[in-house]
């Protein structure tokens, strides 16, 4: 059956007290409580540095048997050989984080492309081969040159999901690539209505019978861990 994940980027905020931890919670405790909260955590340290093991079976051993954590691809793939010859690290990578993969606690790698990145289909296909089938990937394109139907159908050949990402700056096009959905949630602010309507997205894709992920905008103040929290809550009486 299907599933929601919702969460945000990152969960080490002291900012988030009072209003998603309490006041005198201490940091080390922060992902504890957040896992009873929330089912999923996109994670940005994996981008500029690889985990140690002890740390991967930390955050397992303080997080539910459904937690799932969603990591960022390491920038020496994405930022310093930008998917070209990069067998190396990203075997390094995958082997890196197999502690979460054997917990079964790893949901899908993002990968996050450069702005200035423009599009390159061949490279693109090339790099796709090398992803092991047996981890969800998805791609965050940057650069509108990425956002065409060649595309699309390379990442349908490799199940590999359009990261449907919304910022100021750049709003992705709802292609569903994968039996996965990776949603990035970047705008400044979600009305109560906006809310509702990704509520209702997130319901017609999981009857579609796709996997969902939403990952809110953690900057600043609590607030997106706690649209993912009502997110939860309203997909959970749905399906009551």
């Amino acid at each position: 059956m299907a599933q929601l994940f919702a969460g945000s980027s990152g969960f080490a905020y002291p900012n988030w007290k009072p209003d998603f931890y309490p006041q005198k919670l201490p940091a080390a405790k922060f992902l504890e409580h957040y896992a009873t909260r929330l089912n999923a955590v996109e994670i940005n340290y994996t981008f500029r540095r690889l985990p140690a093991r002890s740390t991967l079976e930390n955050w397992v051993s303080q997080v539910t048997p459904a937690f799932l954590f969603a990591l960022k691809a390491n920038m020496r793939i994405t930022h310093v050989h930008r998917l070209k010859d990069a067998a190396a690290p990203t075997e390094l990578f995958f082997k890196t984080i197999e502690p979460l993969r054997s917990a079964r606690r790893l949901g899908p790698v993002l990968f996050q492309l450069p702005p200035q990145m423009r599009g390159d289909e061949a490279l693109l296909a090339s790099y796709l081969e090398l992803l092991p089938r047996d981890i969800r990937c998805a791609f965050e394109f940057r650069h509108n040159s990425w956002l065409n139907d060649a595309v699309y159908r390379l990442l349908e050949k490799h199940n590999v999901s359009l990261c449907l990402a919304e910022s100021e700056k750049l709003e992705v096009p709802k292609v569903i690539t994968a039996d996965f959905v990776y949603f990035r949630l970047r705008k400044p602010e979600y009305s109560e209505e906006d809310r509702k309507e990704i509520a209702r997205e997130a319901g017609r894709l999981i009857a579609d019978r796709k996997d969902v992920f939403v990952f809110f905008k953690h900057e600043d103040t609590a607030a997106g861990a706690l649209y993912a929290e009502q997110l939860l809550r309203s997909q959970s009486r749905a399906a009551a």
